[in-house]
């Protein structure tokens, strides 16, 4: 974090021809307020010093006994001042020390005090994967953030514990929208609800998304550090960023429904579902972390909290499995060890689909999804620069995935390395991984749903993007260099459409005949 701060500070100082304090008053004006914690740190920043050695002399780099001094850019070259990345240190700390000292108390953002009510909300929500306001207790929030219906659908009426998306409607809706779908109320015509006549028979049905931080949608604007394009409008999106732990779910593949803001467009198995019978309208969850790797219920607990669907009550509901890399991804030392194994694998999936079956409408359907071949991450961004490196050609990916690996927070040590022999092992892991959660799907039976498997569309989306144009480094995210961007997330729900279209019609319901009538009359009525 201080590494990607003072980077910024110094690229704006070159960028604008300004002095350091200039730059961060810059930046300070740039961030909405409570967000200004960067502002404490200008006085140990020398535009003759890189990030690296800033962020070292201040103490907030850990540097354990007996390993490797981790850095970003290359090394300080051997100039009057300067001899290698060691002696850099030595003469940055005696200038840095007193800071550093005030910093330490601040080693964590929520130690900031206008931060840390923030902080709490969201390790609430980290916690129990549900809305921090849910006035009625039902899983469903009026509330955009915080696990709110940016992640499920939005609840219509948040003082009763009845009414929420998904449901069956109650006694027709004749009186009240009960499933939140904007579908109420009797025509006049004839006396018969509206909701009997245009959705009974409908086949009407939700979609759910248990996945990883891809299913989440991950996403770090580049423009938060790319200092050419970097103004106050760059940093508006921060606070809801913040409180929806940097994941997009309303622009995401599964359950996307408003217009994407961070480039490309939104596509989602949701918003297909709707078009296809608008009486699904809101029937939305997605029950994703980042960094989740399978969801058995002893050691995800918060599925059995989180999962919002009732029984006896509610609708059947399409639940896609898509935990796609986490399983052989972490940022251990030896790797490999702590991978899944497809013993583990095979375990605790089912137990997770047991789970499900006991609490799952029937008729419901169950999609495992495989695993991704992340091969593809290394193969067509390791050369290219990353948008902290554009503006010098200072910083590739290739950089940026060394750096977080000597740190040991690399999202995916398997993934992201110049070892060749690692990354085809890794993928060798993931294809057996996959191939337990394909056997799954051939062999296991289940009361409540019936279950299907499907690889990961990746060679398929790249090829449609090419065909359109566009360069496979474009499907992944530029800051992390490691998740789907949002174009890869808008190809892959069109292409998984169509293979559930000729493969398992079933599983989409049938197109509802009375849908431009409903759109006629409930328009107003169908807000998310």
């Amino acid at each position: 974090g201080c590494v990607l701060v003072v980077s910024v500070i110094e690229q704006l100082a070159q960028w604008h021809n300004s002095t350091v304090k200039a730059a961060m008053e810059r930046l300070c004006d740039y961030i909405p307020g409570k967000y200004q914690t960067t502002c404490h740190m200008s006085c140990c920043i020398d535009r003759e010093m890189n990030a690296d050695v800033v962020c070292h002399s201040l103490r907030l780099c850990k540097q354990d006994p007996g390993q490797p001094l981790c850095h970003l850019y290359s090394p300080p070259k051997k100039e009057k001042h300067f001899s290698g990345l060691f002696h850099a240190l030595a003469s940055a700390r005696p200038k840095c020390q007193i800071r550093s000292k005030t910093f330490m108390g601040f080693s964590s953002v929520c130690a900031f005090p206008l931060l840390a009510n923030l902080c709490e909300k969201i390790k609430y929500v980290l916690r129990n994967k549900l809305p921090f306001e849910d006035f009625d207790g039902d899983k469903f929030s009026t509330f955009p953030t915080l696990r709110g219906y940016h992640w499920r659908g939005r609840d219509c009426n948040d003082k009763n514990t009845t009414v929420y998306p998904g449901r069956r409607p109650d006694n027709w809706d004749a009186k009240s929208d009960s499933n939140c779908n904007g579908i109420w109320g009797v025509d006049p015509k004839d006396g018969i609800p509206y909701e009997e006549k245009f959705c009974k028979g409908a086949d009407s049905k939700g979609v759910v998304l248990l996945g990883d931080s891809a299913g989440a949608h991950f996403h770090i604007p580049p423009e938060w550090m790319t200092v050419t394009q970097m103004s106050a409008k760059s940093f508006a999106n921060l606070p809801m960023a913040f409180s929806d732990e940097l994941d997009w779910p309303q622009f995401s593949e599964i359950t996307g429904f408003l217009n994407s803001t961070i480039g490309g467009w939104t596509d989602s198995l949701y918003l297909r579902l709707r078009k296809r019978n608008r009486c699904n309208h809101r029937d939305l969850q997605n029950i994703s972390q980042n960094g989740i790797v399978y969801f058995p219920v002893n050691r995800a607990p918060y599925l059995s909290f989180s999962l919002a669907r009732n029984q006896l009550l509610d609708n059947p509901a399409i639940v896609i499995y898509a935990t796609i890399g986490n399983d052989v991804c972490n940022g251990e030392r030896d790797t490999l060890a702590h991978m899944t194994t497809p013993k583990e694998m095979l375990s605790n999936v089912v137990q997770a689909l047991r789970y499900l079956d006991s609490h799952l409408p029937n008729g419901s359907h169950v999609i495992l999804t495989g695993l991704v071949d992340g091969r593809f991450l290394w193969d067509n961004l390791h050369d290219r620069y990353h948008p902290l490196g554009q503006l010098n050609k200072d910083v590739t990916y290739s950089q940026l995935y060394s750096f977080l690996d000597c740190l040991q927070v690399s999202p995916c040590s398997g993934w992201l390395t110049p070892n060749e022999t690692l990354r085809n092992l890794t993928s060798e892991r993931a294809l057996q991984l996959s191939n337990v959660l394909k056997e799954i799907a051939r062999s296991e039976k289940f009361a409540n749903f019936d279950i299907f498997y499907m690889d990961f569309p990746l060679r398929q989306t790249a090829e449609e993007w090419r065909k359109m144009g566009g360069e496979p480094w474009q499907l992944i995210e530029p800051v992390d260099g490691f998740h789907p961007s949002q174009i890869a997330a808008a190809l892959g729900t069109a292409i998984t459409w169509q293979k559930a279209l000729h493969e398992w019609p079933q599983v989409l319901g049938k197109e509802n005949p009375f849908n431009d009538q409903i759109e006629a009359i409930f328009k107003d009525q169908g807000g998310y």
